[in-house]
């Protein structure tokens, strides 16, 4: 298995809905939202095992001093193959020297998470609107 990671705005929505659905993304039910939202990201990481989309890791940001990571999906047959690590170190190579990086997690998440790098904020809370129902 060779996996190839990209930065790409090419994608279409027939390519990132099964990675989607896969993992009971409720984004999944607003496609076009979804690919325009991907394609508009500050970065787009992707990630390929040939012509299949395996993850893929988006960051917004201020281009400066501030950067979230909103979504990092890997289909759940690759996970575990340190692809998840491969594009948050993609990642850190683009926002390494940012002053905040911020993201929300749940879940098996939160242990993936705390492995590359990143622990709880404080004492803060994650708050949101929020209408999905996949959290």
């Amino acid at each position: 298995m060779e996996i190839v990671l990209t930065d790409t705005r090419n994608i279409t929505a027939d390519q990132i809905l099964p990675l989607y659905e896969a993992n009971a993304w409720s984004a999944a039910q607003k496609s076009d939202r979804l690919l325009k939202g991907l394609i508009n990201s500050h970065s787009l990481i992707t990630a390929w095992n040939g012509d299949i989309l395996v993850g893929l890791g988006n960051a917004i940001s201020d281009g400066h001093l501030v950067v979230y990571y909103p979504h990092l999906l890997v289909l759940p047959s690759y996970q575990g193959k340190g692809i998840g690590h491969l594009i948050m170190d993609k990642m850190q190579q683009i926002y390494k020297d940012f002053h905040m990086q911020m993201l929300t997690a749940d879940g098996k998440a939160i242990d993936f998470y705390k492995k590359v790098g990143f622990e709880r904020a404080g004492q803060t809370e994650p708050m949101w609107i929020y209408s999905g129902g996949d959290h």
